[in-house]
């Protein structure tokens, strides 16, 4: 199983971007999805996720400027408006997915930079 993420690039202060997250390989069902962002010198932190009902979560620091959503397959993506610079980081998807004969596990992308410039 691959997550491949694309969409991240370089944008000004208050632009957007869409991220999309693409799971490729075999699996049976994917459970809950989201995206995670890692600034420099800082920790990985949540930014949102979505379960497969539908139920969204999303970090303080993006409420009300990202959009998590998730098609009936296999891929995820993340609205991002309002850019801000703090926003700037490699941002990760990540996808709880079961696979035949194996238990439960997370799967993360390789990330894709994100660059917003004041």
């Amino acid at each position: 199983v691959q997550l491949v993420e694309s969409g991240g690039g370089s944008v000004q202060a208050g632009g957007s971007l869409r991220l999309s997250c693409v799971a490729s390989g075999m699996f049976v069902e994917m459970n809950t999805v989201g995206w995670y962002r890692q600034g420099p010198g800082l920790q990985r932190d949540l930014v949102a996720t979505v379960g497969s009902g539908g139920t969204t979560n999303y970090g303080d620091s993006v409420k009300g400027r990202f959009t998590i959503s998730r098609d009936a397959y296999n891929i995820i993506s993340l609205q991002m408006d309002s850019l801000k610079p703090e926003d700037t980081g490699v941002y990760y998807c990540k996808a709880e997915l079961l696979r035949p004969y194996e238990p439960w596990r997370d799967y993360w992308g390789q990330g894709t930079q994100v660059t917003v410039s004041a």
